[in-house]
This record gives structure tokens, sequence and C-alpha cells, in this order.
């Protein structure tokens, strides 16, 4: 018997794309911390130009693809998992280090028959100074994005919640509506009902959509304050920060165009195209850092050009 046959093992898939020394610490992390739980580690490498895809971690069950091209992250999600046969799959980032228990502490939370309907797990993320980053999220309303493009969520923070929970402070284990995909742990049988991750989405937000859809399908997802990984917030992404702002607006377009009426979607789209290029320039500018000026009108400029193509791909299916 193979540990993919064994109740509650699981199947690690990483993302991979330039995180140089950061993968190899969160490899040598998961060998650390790996127990008969871990069935295999599998690297998706989105065209790494950096040769951190070019490693070896002794004693770990590890296969690494090279893609030769950026996938995007719910795509090589996807085709890590379909290369294990695990009952859980964990997302995890490249950006994270795993502490000895934390394998085996969240799959035993599945395992259990009373947690039947919990179909995803997520644990605390700390920083280097230990504090918690407060991770979890309520799914968003198509003023939630409204709020933040015109900058009204500063001015009514109470009318305009923000999506993160920064309203509790992740010492406590509860069910939530979301768990960031830093650290995403869930069922594979319900991942595969599912059909994965959306891959209309290119990066961010299709963690979230993914779990809008699990809990469609009459599962909880779980957050466990007990569990604790290491996580540095920016990762790989601190390096193309114009990119990392198109590839965000692009996913809030794309979820409220699945998740909102069409007339809703249609005023985030408006908010974000024509009014949040103003509101960030003008808070780059009171921060007086240049560099994020230029960076947020690169990456708006990317959203304008691919509009045409991004309004031909949405889908409303609320309509």
């Amino acid at each position: 018997m193979t540990l993919a046959d064994k109740s509650g093992s699981i199947d690690v898939v990483i993302v991979n794309w330039n995180a140089g020394p950061l993968l190899l610490a969160c490899l040598n992390s998961v060998a650390t911390a790996a127990s008969d739980r871990v069935a295999c580690v599998i690297v998706i490498d989105n065209g790494s130009t950096d040769g951190s895809a070019d490693l070896d971690v002794p004693g770990l069950p590890l296969t690494i693809v090279k893609t030769g091209t950026n996938l995007g992250f719910g795509s090589a999600c996807n085709l890590g998992a379909a290369m294990g046969s695990a009952d859980y799959i964990l997302m995890l980032n490249p950006d994270t280090e795993v502490t000895p228990g934390a394998f085996e502490r969240a799959a035993a939370f599945l395992d259990s028959a009373a947690n039947h309907k919990v179909g995803v797990v997520g644990i605390r993320l700390v920083g280097r100074d230990g504090v918690a980053q407060r991770h979890c999220a309520r799914f968003p309303r198509w003023s939630t994005f409204v709020g933040h493009s015109t900058g009204l969520a500063h001015l009514f923070p109470r009318r305009f919640a923000p999506m993160l929970m920064l309203d509790f402070d992740h010492r406590q284990s509860r069910t939530v509506d979301h768990v960031m995909g830093a650290f995403y742990l869930i069922r594979r049988s319900l991942f595969e009902q599912l059909g994965g991750f959306d891959e209309d989405y290119f990066v961010y937000l299709e963690d979230l959509d993914l779990s809008y859809r699990v809990q469609q399908a009459g599962h909880s997802i779980r957050y466990l304050s007990d569990v604790q990984v290491y996580h540095r917030q920016g990762g790989t992404s601190e390096q193309v920060k114009a990119h990392r702002l198109f590839y965000s607006m692009r996913g809030v377009i794309t979820y409220s165009a699945k998740h909102f009426s069409r007339g809703e979607a249609v005023m985030v789209a408006f908010a974000t195209f024509c009014v949040e290029p103003i509101t960030r320039t003008v808070l780059a500018i009171a921060h007086r850092s240049p560099g994020e000026v230029w960076a947020t009108w690169r990456g708006f400029a990317m959203l304008w050009r691919d509009g045409y193509a991004l309004f031909r791909r949405l889908r409303f299916p609320n309509d």
C-alpha cells in the first residue's frame, strides 16, 4: 500500500515563479515537518528564470514540473493536483515555512467524522515577529469592491466593510467564509467535484472563487488557530508591482461577473477602470511614493489595454 492509499494523506502542490531561496527554504521546512501524511510534493514551475526550480531536497518525495511558461496560479495548481491521488490537496505558497506537526494536525481535523462537512482547512499564518496575519475573509459584495476603488471604504468603513476580517484577531479557531491560498488544504473529492480552480483567473481571487463554490456545494471552511506556518507576505509578487495590480484588478472584475448581477458587475468595472486609478494616485502622492505612482499607472495601462479581451471572456451566470 502506498502513502497515497492511506486515509488522510496529503499531496502538497507548490507553484513557483522566481521564488529564489524562498522555495528552497519552503521545501526544507516541508522535509523537516513531513510525516507519513505527505504522499508527494509537486512543484509546478511557471517559467522561472532565476534557477530556483533547479534543486533537490534529499528524502523528500519531490516532483518538479517545468512548464516553460507562466500558466498562472490556478492553472498550475490544477496541473499539480491532477498529478497526485492523496485524499487531501494542500496548496502551499513558496514563501511559507511549515512548522513540525502542521500537516498532521490540519489533516487530522479533516479526518474526524464530526468534521465531514468541512471542505477546506486554513491555519494561522505568522510573520517573523510571530504576529498572526489577518488573512481570513468574508465574501465580498459589489459594494465592497466599489468602496475600495473609490476610497469610500476609508470614509465610511461600516458601510463599506473590508473583505479581510481585520476585526478578528485570528487567535481562536472558527468557521469563516475564506482562508488565504497560501495554506489551503482541501478534500480531493471536493476539489475534483468542483473542477478545481477556475482558470479564467490568472492570479488573485481564484482561491476566493473556489471557497465560494465550496460553500455553495454545502461544505464549510475552517480556520485553525493552533496550527502555525510562517508566511512572508508579498513573496515574489513584490518583484512585479505593476503586474500584481493588473492581475488583481482583472480578478476583481472576473469575480464580479461570476457572482454578482450584471448591473452590479458593471458598477464594479466602472469604479475599477475609471475611479481607482485616481484614488490610488492620490494616495501614492500623499505618501510621497513616486515609485508607487509609476507602478499604479503601468498597472492600469495594462488593464486598459486588456479591457476589450477581458470583457469578451466574462461570463454573467447570475443574469
